[in-house]
């Protein structure tokens, strides 16, 4: 297949969970379980379009890693076993690992704690020429502790900077700090991973009853399925108000993973092509070196 078939197909995949402008988005309209009319039957014919997007990703990484002019940046978020890893693992097999950096966000240390919430995710950022991604950010800030409020408590947090407007405010910072990302050669991509409470479940049950996958579950991931309709509610919000044209949402159905890896391939295949990445011009007087040197080695 034609590098531009290739691109154009990536696009019909991609576009329909794009969200530019979140101001009209609802969670409820996104459906989990949602295959672009594609079956179980369809499986192979969607694993061969997740190599060839693979293989055309490779290509594009070699690309951006020898121009070094532009980054790109990744970013994760979902409920528990979304399969945020897997899609990561899955979708990255055939890049070069020396132009990819992984960042896992967890609970903030102590030294994230004595800087701002953004602090840790900037000094996190992907080189030029390089594609960086983080599985979880600085949305955790709008999120989790949106949720369980008592974690702002231990944040240090002046106590009367914590107002009514303290998401609005966040929410701006963010938007603020993804354009200036975007304005100097950091391109953006947000994943959302949208599972369906019943698909969690059964993953959920599948890894407390198959032996290879119990390290996989946690105590506390129960805890946070207690909190599903409020996790809904914030995740809803962090899309409505920071999806833009230049640092857009893909709001990924989860429920079939076969399918999200598909998904989450295409956008970024989609993104790099893009930026019209090319390999860096050779000048005359390199040419002629290169000459030179072909006609010493073929002496020998």
């Amino acid at each position: 297949m034609k590098t531009e078939q290739l691109i154009e197909k990536a696009r019909k995949f991609a576009e329909p969970f794009r969200v530019n402008k979140g101001k009209d988005f609802r969670l409820k309209n996104a459906m989990p379980g949602e295959t672009l009319g594609l079956g179980n039957e369809d499986k192979p014919r969607a694993q061969e379009a997740l190599t060839m997007g693979i293989e055309a990703l490779a290509e594009l990484q070699d690309k951006l890693y020898a121009q070094d002019k532009w980054a790109v940046l990744l970013i994760f978020q979902a409920m528990d076993a979304a399969g945020k890893d897997g899609a990561i693992k899955h979708v990255m097999s055939g890049v070069n690992p020396q132009g990819c950096q992984v960042v896992s966000f967890k609970s903030p240390s102590a030294d994230d704690l004595d800087h701002d919430y953004l602090w840790r995710c900037m000094k996190s950022l992907p080189n030029r020429g390089h594609i960086g991604i983080f599985n979880r950010s600085c949305y955790e800030e709008t999120v989790v502790v949106r949720v369980h409020p008592e974690i702002m408590a231990r944040q240090k947090v002046p106590v009367e900077l914590i107002t009514k407007k303290i998401w609005e405010q966040r929410f701006a910072d963010i938007r603020n700090f993804e354009e200036y990302l975007s304005n100097n050669g950091v391109v953006v991509r947000k994943f959302f991973l949208h599972l369906s409470k019943n698909e969690q479940k059964r993953r959920f049950l599948e890894r407390i009853e198959i032996p290879d996958k119990n390290w996989k579950f946690s105590a506390s991931d129960a805890v946070e399925r207690e909190h599903w309709d409020e996790y809904m509610e914030v995740y809803e919000d962090m899309i409505r108000n920071t999806a833009t044209e230049k640092s857009p949402w893909y709001v990924v159905p989860a429920d079939n993973k076969w399918f999200t890896r598909v998904v989450v391939a295409a956008a970024i295949v989609e993104t790099l092509a893009s930026l019209d990445l090319k390999y860096p011009e050779v000048d005359k007087d390199k040419l002629a070196e290169l000459a030179a040197i072909k006609r010493q080695l073929l002496k020998e």
